[in-house]
């Protein structure tokens, strides 16, 4: 009995060694793909920074309607 308990024992073990292999695994991969849209989404604010600002540079300060 001893035996059978100690190899049952092993593949738990074996099988809690692999599950966190591939749970590190899953966490470096969503890491990795947090990282890359950290940096589109800093591209982005500063690509809509730019056009904002390009924006109000050809606009007067203040300008009549042409209905008046």
């Amino acid at each position: 009995m001893t035996e059978e308990r100690l190899i049952n024992i092993e593949s738990k073990l074996t099988f809690q060694e692999d599950l966190i292999e591939e749970l590190n695994k899953t966490v470096y991969q969503q890491q990795q793909k947090l990282d890359q849209l950290e940096e589109i989404c800093r591209a982005l604010a500063r690509q809509v920074q730019g056009l904002a600002e390009a924006g109000n540079e050809n606009k007067p300060g203040y300008e009549r309607p042409p209905h008046y």
